[in-house]
């Protein structure tokens, strides 16, 4: 996966059981790597090519909010070759 498809996904919840079901179903699917949850909880694979409108289908797909927030950010070195590992491994 190109470093320039690496993101940042933000959403916005009703409630905190709603973003721990997204989040779950991600992790799942292995389209994301890490969900945070504010108050921060984090729930991530660790050691074990994913397109932003994958990721983004399937957000739409089981979300209860019309739209919902979505943003990009760049990241360092290191916890983007953690994030290609733990995505990439689950898609080969």
């Amino acid at each position: 996966m190109p470093r320039s498809e690496m993101i940042l996904t933000y959403i916005t919840c009703k409630e905190k059981s709603e973003a721990r079901r997204i989040s779950e179903h991600l992790l799942k699917k292995r389209l994301i790597a890490c969900a945070n949850i504010f108050p921060i909880e984090s729930m991530h694979w660790w050691k074990d090519k994913i397109k932003f409108d994958e990721i983004k289908r399937e957000i739409k797909r089981v979300h209860s909010y019309e739209s919902c927030i979505l943003i990009e950010v760049e990241a360092n070195d290191e916890f983007l070759e953690w994030i290609e590992g733990e995505v990439e491994d689950a898609h080969r």
